[in-house]
């Protein structure tokens, strides 16, 4: 299995990530991607970047080095509602938007308060995936959640880098990408690198996908094309 396009990656426009878009975009060509997502930590994150970042990346080009650039965020969920940290107005810019739970944003809560908070997410128009939700500390009704989100036809996203810095996550991922499966539901597998280094490095998510059969079709972003078609499926549904 070879993924061509990875849709989490950050720059150091958020200061604890190392590698310009550039340095981003060179390694993806040296692996072969065909694409990646810039996505930077929205701004509730202490050293992400001002929201003016993400309205203005649209000036960049849309192919750099011969791979393709999309202009994303990761969205920090704020309540159990399922609020993000970005203003509508600007949610509805972005060419993809990766809801995600980060501690200090949202704290740990209970297991039904989770649930509840990701099916206010699923409910969102704009957001496309549900970032790295297989950490321990905020489990939730997989099946509920990941039946909401086939629903709506969002991706849940098996993360590499949950596997490395969210201790425990590991099990929890294999569950998430069991559910997926049977369900039928759709994800996408992405590095989330913090440095060009590991653009593209998805080395544990795909060997434990392969271990557990995940059928390749509900992969969504195994290549550009595939990943592209998809994302205009979606806007037109929403």
């Amino acid at each position: 299995m070879r993924i061509l396009a990875d849709l989490h990656t950050h720059t150091n426009c958020s200061h604890h990530a190392h590698s310009t878009i550039y340095e981003n975009i060179m390694f993806a060509k040296k692996r072969g991607l065909e694409l990646i997502a810039m996505t930077d930590h929205a701004p509730a994150i202490p050293d992400s970047p001002h929201m003016w970042h993400f309205v203005t990346m649209h000036e960049l080009p849309d192919e750099i080095e011969g791979v393709k650039l999309l202009c994303g965020i990761e969205a920090n969920i704020i309540d159990t509602d399922g609020n993000l940290d970005v203003p509508l107005a600007d949610q509805k810019k972005m060419d993809l938007m990766i809801a995600s739970i980060h501690t200090p944003c949202y704290p740990p809560r209970t297991v039904e308060e989770h649930t509840k908070t990701w099916l206010g997410v699923v409910e969102n128009p704009y957001v496309t995936i549900l970032g790295h939700s297989g950490h321990p500390s905020f489990v939730y009704d997989y099946e509920k959640v990941i039946l909401a989100a086939k629903e709506k036809n969002k991706c849940i996203e098996i993360n590499n880098h949950s596997f490395a810095v969210r201790k425990g996550s590991k099990e929890n991922c294999r569950r998430i990408a069991e559910i997926c499966r049977d369900a039928g539901a759709k994800i996408v597998v992405s590095s989330d690198a913090h440095s060009c280094f590991d653009v593209g490095v998805m080395d544990e998510s795909i060997a434990m996908l392969e271990e557990i059969g995940f059928p390749e079709e509900n992969i969504m972003n195994l290549t550009a094309e595939k990943f592209l078609r998809y994302l205009e499926e979606w806007r037109r549904e929403r």
